[in-house]
């Protein structure tokens, strides 16, 4: 896709996931969380994509759900990250 929301949504992705690995246990809910979280955001913005064909308004709808999706941390994404 050539869409930049896609693109640096993609970029989010691949960085939540190489964040995870690295300081979050892999067991952890919250690993799978922030993981779901990144790929419901790019797929948010593929599927909204997607809809623009016929819509406009469903584009910037998907993009608005992956933005808002991904700014809001579960309450569970900041245990045991902080000391």
């Amino acid at each position: 896709m050539r869409l930049k929301s896609f693109q640096v949504a993609q970029l989010a992705y691949d960085f939540t996931v190489l964040f995870c690995d690295r300081f979050v246990d892999r067991q952890s809910r919250t690993h799978d969380q922030m993981v779901q979280a990144a790929r419901s955001g790019v797929q948010n913005i593929a599927e909204g994509s997607v809809a623009s064909g016929t819509s406009r308004k469903m584009e910037l709808k998907g993009i608005g759900w992956a933005t808002g999706r991904s700014s809001q941390p579960t309450p569970s994404s900041a245990d045991g990250l902080l000391p």
